[in-house]
């Protein structure tokens, strides 16, 4: 099964931001933008939150800070930037991958675990989500914008909880895309890049796929609601 869902996916994942208008200014200085953008991505992932200042990236895309500041006068909106690029490409790829014609329910959940699992274990996602997560700790408009980011992969997932499990109520539904992101989420300090059992990625992915599956297919409303009998 493992070979069949890695056969679907790319090499690798698709997420480099597009060059493609945005609104408001954003439409101006297309290739500007883009090279902005792509400088605050390397400091992120290559320095890490603490230096991740106008000055910083205006000195790593080799602009002046005022040109930098005139199409992103806060880094928060270059935040909103990033994750609004980074969920727009996750969509076309779940679009050419997880959405093609001939899958059922079970085998596009399956595609969305690897996916992600995958995702992580690259340099890119494991230290740029760390250092987003870092930013969030101490910046309320960060931490909304990650938390819309997150709501966003928890709908892509509960599309097909909901069709693999329809005795579950809409709120079930969306606990259980919680508790599957969540686990996928959290094997990045463990097992992403660079990260101390980063070797083992493979092995988490095929018990993630097996388990994860599984218990969207299976759980009841009373196990959620922790009245299932234990005895």
């Amino acid at each position: 099964m493992r070979d069949g869902i890695m056969a679907a996916l790319p090499e690798t994942l698709d997420t480099d931001l597009p060059s493609a208008p945005r609104p408001g200014t954003y439409a101006r200085g297309t290739e500007t933008v883009d090279a902005i953008i792509k400088a605050a991505l390397r400091v992120l992932i290559d320095e890490g939150a603490g230096a991740f200042t106008i000055r910083r990236i205006a000195a790593q895309c080799g602009m002046k800070v005022g040109n930098v500041s005139y199409h992103f006068p806060k880094k928060e909106l270059l935040i909103q930037t990033l994750l609004d690029d980074i969920i727009s490409n996750y969509d076309k790829l779940l679009e050419r991958t997880v959405r093609q014609p001939g899958l059922d329910a079970e085998e596009r959940l399956r595609l969305i675990v690897v996916m992600c699992l995958d995702d992580i274990a690259g340099k890119r996602t494991t230290r740029l989500f760390t250092e987003l997560w870092a930013l969030a700790n101490h910046n309320e408009f960060v931490a909304d914008r990650v938390r819309l980011f997150y709501q966003r992969v928890h709908e892509f997932i509960s599309e097909y909880v909901a069709e693999l499990n329809p005795a579950l109520s809409a709120q079930e539904v969306r606990d259980v895309a919680l508790y599957i992101s969540a686990s996928m989420e959290g094997a990045t300090p463990f097992l992403g890049y660079e990260k101390p059992w980063a070797s083992r990625m493979s092995a988490y992915t095929a018990i993630a796929t097996h388990a994860l599956v599984s218990l969207a297919k299976s759980i009841t409303s009373a196990e959620i609601a922790g009245l299932a009998d234990r005895r």
